[in-house]
């Protein structure tokens, strides 16, 4: 039974409280924080709130001001967030308010916000970072007990993770007492990361984990015919025409891709094959106009919706009760990804939650069966901390000066509480004060630079035009520069980037948000458009963004599959005869050995490596061995999710103990830096960098907008100034590392070179290409040959190695 004052509640609804939300209750009301971890749709969120209400409701009086702060890392959230939290309230405290400031929120309501905080406050870490600014914040938030933040997975790791670790760290400095709750749903390492969102002031914080064994589902649409040497995406949208007879089996389908674009493509593929669901199927995704995805999502909780087409932008939280079904367009890469998607479907305690994969490349079929496997034993993948982004913590300063005064030295002690600073150096901490107040060593001498004066002891910011546009430029997100896409009456459709839209030209078709349009004209960082009388084909809008790299814990599954393990499936039997032909002409890649084939075609030789590791890694590694080589000849590096090609005229016919010394560990750093060209990449990552530190700021209202190339122009010329007269600033040495991280996945590079060292190295010469082998090299192809002379050049291979195959 639920504690007394809830009852009314859970007898309205009809339902008993599982032990683990008593268990949250009851720890929330000894004055514990903790990380609450169960699986997707089993009532985390009641388990959570319901402390805090409970508590008020025994309390006989009302509060007055904000009670609890709801942290979601979706501003998209924030209406499901605030119909689930208003819910119990209705029935046992109608008089306590819920509202949401996100930056959806309209103009009137954040107004009325700023006067009146009410009981609940659902927001973003953004949003929570702005509110600091103001200096009666701390007042407004006198009455705080608790805050809840949502989906803590998907912040942890990131640099909006660790802004939301800084903002924590001073509600506790200002309010001791605070509790802390994290909600997750697939994560591999709770402990760690409750460590991380409660900083160092939490000892008897707790975990706890929902015993609850929801059934999860996992289903594969096969391909009637697979080639037997298949490249990468080959399948593409074949298999629509099945996709569409799953639809007509359920009510209402969410239809995840891994892409913006892949939305596009596949909601206008089905709308081909199905017109007469014009009104029935509807995409959603991050770039569409909140106006046009709230019009879907209500159309998925009313049932008017067969199928939404979607990206992660639907992973989350929203409980769409007449979503039965889930379908997942490629791989997911991921087995916690796969389960927070399968969760969509059949979102409440005791349901089954379904997923179906469509392969878009033969090989995936196998990565299905894997993370099936993966799924069964709970083997998740762990989300990595963040450590020490200091463009992340300049602006936290800047911000915390224009709402209260700080002192230093007591603005360090609430710093390093939060555990992505807890051994900031005395250097980097002195950094980032001369930062903040002078702009560092080589721009000292701007003032627009310094921002902080260090007056009675204390940082304060006054000055008004700069306090604007730090307010404006708030956050760590960071994207190119988006172009509004708009009808000529006004109608907003969303958003593409300048570098896609800004190649077409008036007259020019596009297809965007589902639908096909005309470009009319670009001016002012808005793109009119009007729809498409012609019936050519318009060019699929495209985003940019590197392709998501398999994760580690699915790699090993998948290699497991290979080895033959697990209990027979469909997606096996399927690929047999792929895996056939390549244990007959070579061996399966596993993870235990290194397979490396070497080949030779009429484009010269061919070394195929398969460290099952990641498109990432074996991007810096395929890099890494063609500069260690150092050929006269010119190396081609091509890499995919099982390993990478090295393509030249001559010299890469190696021994074992080459190959070896290439993959070793000695000087990975200097050779990395040296054969990826960082300094390059760096200066384009430090544009990111720049503009959270606050050196790249918004233009304010009513002025024009810079366009991405003037934008592009200031950080590298910022970039420059400070590479030739401050060379030790610690922005740059961050850029760099943050590009060998997010480039290359530089810590998982290294554990897999490390790894590599102790497995046994199989060299194998082979006579053909080896169906592992093929998509690495048709990648190439299209990399290197005109799209004609690719198509036919890969007609060729395939019918000889087809020839070869049948012997």
């Amino acid at each position: 039974m639920p504690a007394s004052p809830l009852q009314p509640f859970f007898k309205h609804k009809g339902w008993k409280a599982f032990p683990f939300q008593k268990e949250v209750w009851s720890a929330y009301e000894a004055g514990k924080s903790g990380l609450l971890h169960a699986p997707t749709g089993q009532g985390k969120t009641l388990a959570v709130w319901l402390g805090p209400v409970e508590e008020t409701l025994k309390s006989k009086k009302r509060p007055q001001s904000c009670t609890v702060l709801w942290l979601t890392p979706l501003r998209a959230l924030a209406q499901d967030t605030l119909r689930a939290l208003r819910e119990p309230l209705e029935i046992l405290a109608p008089e306590l308010q819920v509202e949401a400031r996100t930056g959806d929120t309209s103009a009137a309501i954040r107004a009325r916000l700023r006067k009146t905080l009410p009981f609940g406050l659902v927001t973003t870490p953004e949003s929570l970072s702005l509110m600091l600014t103001h200096a009666d914040t701390r007042e407004k938030l006198s009455g705080l007990k608790a805050v809840i933040v949502d989906e803590w997975h998907e912040l942890m790791g990131s640099k909006r993770g660790v802004q939301a670790e800084l903002c924590l760290a001073r509600l506790r400095a200002w309010f001791p007492e605070l509790r802390i709750w994290g909600l997750s749903a697939t994560l591999g390492n709770l402990d760690e990361a409750r460590a991380v969102l409660l900083g160092d002031k939490n000892p008897g914080a707790i975990t706890v984990s929902a015993d609850l064994k929801k059934e999860i589902k996992v289903e594969t649409i096969i391909p009637k015919e697979i080639d037997r040497f298949p490249w990468s995406g080959h399948i593409g949208t074949q298999l629509a025409p099945q996709v569409l007879k799953e639809l007509d089996k359920a009510r209402t389908t969410l239809v995840f891709t891994n892409t913006r674009s892949q939305v596009e493509i596949w909601c206008q593929e089905l709308l081909s094959l199905r017109p007469e669901w014009q009104d029935r199927i509807a995409m959603h995704h991050g770039s569409l106009d909140p106006e046009e995805r709230a019009k879907v999502e209500q159309g998925l909780r009313d049932g008017s919706l067969r199928c939404v087409v979607c990206t992660s932008s639907l992973d989350l939280g929203v409980d769409f009760s007449p979503v039965d079904q889930v379908i997942q367009v490629g791989s997911p890469k991921g087995i916690a990804r796969m389960l927070q998607r399968a969760g969509r479907s059949g979102h409440q305690p005791g349901k089954t939650s379904r997923i179906l994969g469509v392969p878009t490349f033969a090989m995936e079929l196998v990565e299905f069966a894997a993370v099936r496997d993966a799924a069964l034993v709970r083997h998740l993948e762990s989300r990595k901390p963040l450590r020490k982004p200091l463009d992340v913590l300049v602006q936290h300063l800047v911000t915390c000066a224009i709402g209260e005064p700080f002192e230093p030295e007591e603005m360090r002690r609430e710093i390093q509480s939060a555990a992505a600073y807890h051994d900031l150096s005395d250097t980097e901490w002195d950094w980032c004060l001369g930062f903040i107040s002078c702009g560092g060593k080589a721009l000292s001498a701007y003032p627009r630079y310094r921002k902080a004066r260090f007056e009675g002891g204390k940082y304060v910011v006054d000055d008004k035009r700069l306090i604007q546009q730090h307010r404006l430029s708030i956050g760590t997100i960071s994207s190119d520069t988006h172009i509004s896409v708009r009808f000529a009456n006004g109608q907003n459709l969303g958003t593409v980037e300048e570098g896609f839209i800004s190649r077409l030209k008036p007259g020019s078709l596009l297809v965007f948000a589902g639908r096909k349009l005309e470009l009319v004209r670009l001016h002012n960082k808005v793109a009119t458009v009007k729809l498409a009388t012609k019936s050519a084909k318009g060019q699929i809008a495209v985003w940019g963004g590197s392709k998501m790299p398999l994760s580690t814990e699915l790699a090993h599954a998948t290699a497991a599959r290979l080895r033959g393990e697990g209990k027979p499936a469909p997606e096996m039997k399927a690929v047999a005869p792929i895996l056939a032909i390549q244990k007959r002409w070579s061996e399966l890649p596993d993870d235990r050995t290194l397979l490396v084939e070497h080949a030779r075609s009429r484009e010269g030789e061919h070394l195929f490596v398969y460290p099952m590791a990641g498109r990432l890694v074996h991007e810096g590694i395929g890099a890494l061995m063609a500069y260690r080589l150092r050929l006269k000849e010119t190396v081609t590096v091509t890499y995919n999710d099982y390993g990478f090609s090295l393509t030249s005229r001559r010299g890469l016919f190696l021994s074992e103990d080459s190959i070896r010394l290439n993959l070793t560990l000695d000087n990975l750093l200097e050779d990395l830096v040296a054969c990826v060209n960082t300094a390059e990449l760096a200066r384009r990552q430090f544009r990111e960098v720049a503009r959270v530190a606050g050196l790249i700021l918004q233009t304010l209202p009513g002025r024009p907008q810079r366009s991405q190339r003037e934008v592009q122009s200031s950080s590298r010329l910022l970039f420059e100034v400070l590479e030739r007269y401050d060379p030790g600033n610690l922005l740059l040495l961050q850029s760099q590392r943050e590009i060998l991280e997010r480039q290359l996945e530089y810590s998982r590079l290294y554990e897999v070179l490390s790894d590599l060292k102790k497995r046994p190295i199989h060299l194998i010469e082979t006579k053909n290409l080896t169906p592992m082998a093929f998509p690495l090299w048709a990648d190439r192809l299209s990399a290197t040959l005109s799209a004609g002379d690719a198509a036919e050049r890969l007609e060729q291979m395939l019918q000889n190695l087809n020839q070869a195959a049948s012997k």
